[in-house]
């Protein structure tokens, strides 16, 4: 029998890997670059993305940074346009993060115009001595007006991001940034507690001892987000990730057309990383992105002049490739979906990986369901509301 082509991959992650300016907290591969490089950089990502197009049939596509906002209309308009000359546009989901700083009106209708349906905004704090601690370029005056030019572009379905345990944050500011920041009325609300890795500024003056980590006020912090989001509209289904199953005017509904049944994920609810989180396959592009193609996994330099000198010579910038076992790569598709608050339907991880979690796992599952950290039912394993806090340590314990 002839062999059947390859199902064209769904997801497409594009990195932008440039910055106004560093955050004391960032871990990212970015960078404050001049034109030119970025000029040189978006020529590259065409040429990548004209190796892959014949792979792809995108259903969500992300561009992330870095600040994909800064590209400038040009840029945006050479890379968009060559998206729409390969048939990669009109996916069901369009996403892409912008600062505060850097949106406009006409950049909003140059997005819309090509199919962008979704900014994810990175407002971290409102306020403005956190702000700066953090090393942002946005004032919070910058935040409102930027949502205000987004909603008049046209975009109605808007993340806002932010962080907690912030050195110096109180429960008091957090509690009226979160206030201010639902009465946006976003569709969809990130949220993580400021992690202190190697190599950022934050960390070393962490180790320099300029401030400590006070690990009971981010558990109660993490405990207030999960309320006050609860309690206005949102409903959690990932760790750090809440949205809403209808718009503040009531016009998408909750229960799916017939079935009377409550979705498992809300109706804003991030699809693109959904697909992460279930082990779906998706191309990553940019300098530094990852992607995960039918069990390899392949990582791009992190080094924009090394990635665009690659593409230049007509290959793709790849730095390393590995082929996953099956039995390993069912094992992070476990720990990824357990971020969910739906945890694993048995039936679909089976579906996914061709591995039964109860059998695999069963040791794993049974000590955190002792620790308190889980619960087992007929057709799923999930992180209880405890274990969720946890759940980078529990992800730990099923990888092969």
């Amino acid at each position: 029998m002839p062999q059947m082509p390859p199902v064209a991959v769904a997801s497409l992650y594009l990195h932008v890997p440039f910055c106004a300016h560093k955050c004391e907290y960032c871990a990212f591969y970015s960078e404050a670059s001049p034109g030119e490089l970025i000029n040189r950089y978006v020529a590259a990502l065409v040429r990548e993305l004209e190796i892959v197009a014949g792979d792809l049939k995108p259903r969500t596509i992300f561009f992330g940074g870095g600040t994909p906002s800064l590209l400038n209309l040009s840029q945006w308009k050479t890379i968009l346009q060559a998206m729409e000359n390969l048939n990669l546009l009109g996916a069901e989901e369009f996403t892409i993060e912008s600062n505060p700083a850097t949106v406009s009106a006409d950049k909003c209708k140059l997005l819309r115009d090509f199919g962008v349906n979704r900014v994810s905004m990175g407002v971290q704090s409102l306020d403005e001595k956190l702000l700066e601690r953090l090393g942002r370029i946005h004032s919070r005056e910058q935040v409102f007006k930027s949502f205000d030019i987004l909603r008049k572009a046209g975009f109605d379905n808007l993340n806002l991001d932010l962080m907690f345990a912030i050195p110096t944050q109180t429960m008091d500011i957090w509690r009226d940034t979160l206030k201010e920041t639902i009465a946006m009325q976003s569709e969809h609300l990130s949220s993580y507690e400021v992690i202190y890795e190697d190599d950022t500024p934050l960390f070393q003056q962490l180790q320099a001892g300029e401030f400590s980590v006070n690990e009971d006020l981010a558990c109660e912090m993490f405990e207030e987000l999960v309320s006050t989001t609860g309690a206005n509209g949102f409903r959690q289904y990932e760790i750090a990730n809440f949205a809403r199953d209808q718009r503040i005017n009531g016009s998408i509904s909750s229960v799916q057309a017939g079935g009377g049944t409550m979705r498992e994920t809300p109706f804003f609810a991030c699809k693109h990383n959904i697909n992460y989180w279930r082990g779906g396959d998706y191309h990553g592009l940019g300098p530094s992105a990852t992607g995960y193609v039918r069990g390899a996994r392949t990582k791009n330099w992190a080094n924009t002049h090394l990635y665009c000198e690659q593409l230049e010579k007509g290959r793709r910038a790849i730095e390393s490739s590995e082929e996953l076992s099956p039995l390993r790569r069912a094992g992070e598709t476990a720990a990824f979906g357990l971020r969910m608050n739906s945890g694993w339907p048995f039936a679909i991880f089976q579906q996914t990986t061709g591995f039964d979690l109860r059998h695999e796992w069963k040791s794993e599952m049974e000590k955190l369901s002792g620790r308190g950290w889980a619960k087992t039912c007929d057709e799923r394993f999930q992180l209880t509301h405890q274990g969720l806090r946890f759940a980078d340590t529990a992800a730990e314990m099923f990888l092969r």
